[in-house]
């Protein structure tokens, strides 16, 4: 696999902040299939974040520290094929553990829904504010 682009993942790849959190959260934008659970939203970069959330019910701490380090590996493999300028928190679903390449399909996958997602609420937004001013003119 030979590429000019690097593939590394560094501090200002990852979300960080609870903020950050919450506010990906609150955008309420998700794509989800049987592997992952994908929220995304808006982060005014040049170039996609990636938060992950784990929870206890997926199981102990070694378990959720492996989801972790899966979702970085596959976020790091893939993230030049992710749409840019967005926050992506990644959830696992209940089941067997995937496969790094399950989860690369998926994540690409997911990622570019949720971005359409993304774009069309902002077009949406853009059009009605767009018809209400010309209306107001006329």
């Amino acid at each position: 696999m030979t590429t000019d682009k690097p593939l590394t993942f560094p501090q200002s790849r990852r979300m960080k902040t609870p903020e950050e959190f919450d506010h990906c959260y609150k955008r309420k934008r998700s794509a989800s299939d049987g592997v992952l659970i994908v929220y995304a939203c808006e982060n005014g970069l040049a170039h996609p974040r990636l938060g992950c959330s784990v929870s206890k019910k997926v199981g102990n701490a070694v378990v959720r520290n492996r989801y972790k380090r899966l979702f970085r590996e596959a976020f790091r493999l893939t993230q030049h094929d992710l749409p840019t300028g967005v926050d992506f928190i990644l959830i696992p679903r209940p089941g067997e553990e995937p496969t790094l390449e399950a989860l690369k399909e998926s994540l690409v996958k997911l990622a570019k829904q949720a971005a359409k997602k993304l774009n069309s609420q902002a077009n949406l937004g853009h059009k009605a504010g767009g018809e209400s001013k010309s209306e107001a003119n006329a």
